[in-house]
């Protein structure tokens, strides 16, 4: 009997270290998890942090999209002025509005644009067929010309450094005509070059 005590109080040894052991691997496996939880924790929050600044590029290259056409009327012909002081021109038929920035005429994003005016008129002898375009109301370039018969036409283009907010509009030249009809002979055009 003493030699089967013996040889129980041997495997209980055996056991007692195999337990502590386990009890060593376990916790060497609760610390691993523990890291890998870390782990996965910071990847986590760096993949939220990607999914952010892709959904802020994505928004960013929306707004880089920025191109506008229109014309003075959607149909019919008219003959427009002449005015004793420069009035606004309102330009009814959009041909494009990508990243809907024509109306209204402000920039969504500072940037360098890029305008360009074709203004269209009947030759007259005491009125000239003009616009010009204006940056928050400043004068910045004109397309004018004046003969006395046929039709007159003018085109010009200018690239601004724009803020967020600018404000591009055309205005008809003082005492000037001008005439559309379905042919769209007056536009007015502008887009992103680039963001700044």
């Amino acid at each position: 009997m003493s030699a089967s005590l013996a040889g129980l109080k041997v495997e209980m040894r055996y056991l007692q270290r195999d337990y502590e052991v386990k009890t060593r691997e376990v916790e060497l496996l609760k610390q691993q998890y523990q890291a890998h939880a870390e782990e996965l924790l910071r990847v986590q929050t760096r993949a939220n942090g990607t999914e952010t600044k892709v959904e802020a590029l994505r928004r960013e290259g929306e707004v880089k999209r920025v191109a506008f056409s229109a014309s003075l009327l959607t149909s019919g012909s008219i003959t427009i002025g002449p005015f004793n002081s420069h009035t606004p021109l309102v330009f009814k038929n959009v041909v494009s509005n990508i990243g809907n920035a024509y109306n209204p005429n402000t920039a969504p994003v500072r940037g360098a644009y890029h305008f360009e005016l074709y203004i269209y008129g009947p030759g007259h002898a005491s009125h000239s067929t003009g616009a010009v375009l204006t940056k928050n109301g400043e004068h910045i370039v004109m397309s004018y010309e004046h003969q006395p018969s046929h039709y007159a036409k003018s085109a010009n283009g200018v690239t601004l450094l724009l803020e967020v907010g600018d404000l591009i509009f055309l205005r008809q030249w003082k005492n000037s005509v001008i005439f559309d009809n379905e042919n769209h002979h007056n536009t007015f055009s502008g887009h992103l070059l680039f963001r700044m």
